[in-house]
């Protein structure tokens, strides 16, 4: 799994800084409420962590980018939100709490090799006490985008609050067969012509189907795995939620 730099947590920041409101209704309405302090694994900047706090929630945060964790910390002191934040890889987690239920937004977990995926729903389910609820957002890109035949390039940029710009090149590129996209992105930073620094990322998908990644969750230990509606509105992409007792 790569980790996000400081470019990528920065350009991140300025063009989705908070959930939308319905992302955050649907996460208060499903996750459960007597259930104690929950986790948001690979939590990212904290567009969906700090909010749920506001709301009243109470929620760690794991994620293994220290750039997306000072992000996060920074977001969270301009609030009147508090949280535990554990800079960790998700494969490896190893942290001193344990959790009513655990949940990954936004398709991060798609982020992780599938040996490492099945290593962080081990870590995981051994992080969970009752009700032990584990809730992943996922998708699945539409079959157009999945067979485009060249590289998919994407340019756009941002400007942040200080002015400074951040432009980002990428090139997607399908494998369908094997269910996975590899993303090679480039990040750069300038005031006015002035270059400030300079990111380049490469970064794996991979996409499960309902069923595949039922048969994850059940090989990993899991129970009653179910899939549901998404959070997320994804147009031609397939969008769903599953959840599953530890």
């Amino acid at each position: 799994m790569t980790v996000a730099g400081q470019l990528h947590a920065l350009l991140a920041c300025a063009e989705n800084p908070r959930a939308s409101n319905a992302e955050i209704a649907w996460y208060r309405a499903h996750l459960p409420q007597t259930a104690g302090t929950l986790l948001e694994l690979m939590c990212g900047n904290g567009r969906l962590l700090a909010p749920l706090i506001e709301a009243g929630m109470s929620v760690h945060g794991v994620d293994a980018s220290a750039a997306m964790l000072a992000e996060c910390e920074a977001r969270l002191a301009a609030s009147t939100a508090e949280a535990t934040l554990f800079r960790q890889d998700v494969g490896e987690l190893n942290v001193p709490f344990r959790y009513g239920a655990a949940f990954i937004a936004c398709g991060s977990f798609q982020s992780l090799a599938v040996d490492r995926a099945r290593a962080a729903l081990l870590r995981i389910r051994a992080h969970l006490v009752e009700p032990g609820l584990l809730m992943l957002d996922l998708y699945v890109p539409s079959e157009s985008a999945q067979r485009i035949a060249a590289p998919l390039v994407e340019v756009r940029s941002a400007t942040l609050a200080d002015g400074s710009r951040i432009a980002l090149r990428s090139e997607t590129t399908m494998y369908p067969d094997a269910r996975l996209a590899r993303i090679e992105t480039r990040y750069v930073h300038r005031r006015g012509h002035d270059l400030l620094a300079e990111e380049n990322e490469a970064v794996s998908v991979t996409w499960y189907t309902p069923d595949d990644i039922t048969t994850l969750l059940l090989d990993a230990g899991y129970r009653d795995a179910t899939v549901g509606e998404s959070p997320r509105e994804g147009g031609d992409t397939q969008t769903f939620s599953v959840t599953a007792l530890a």
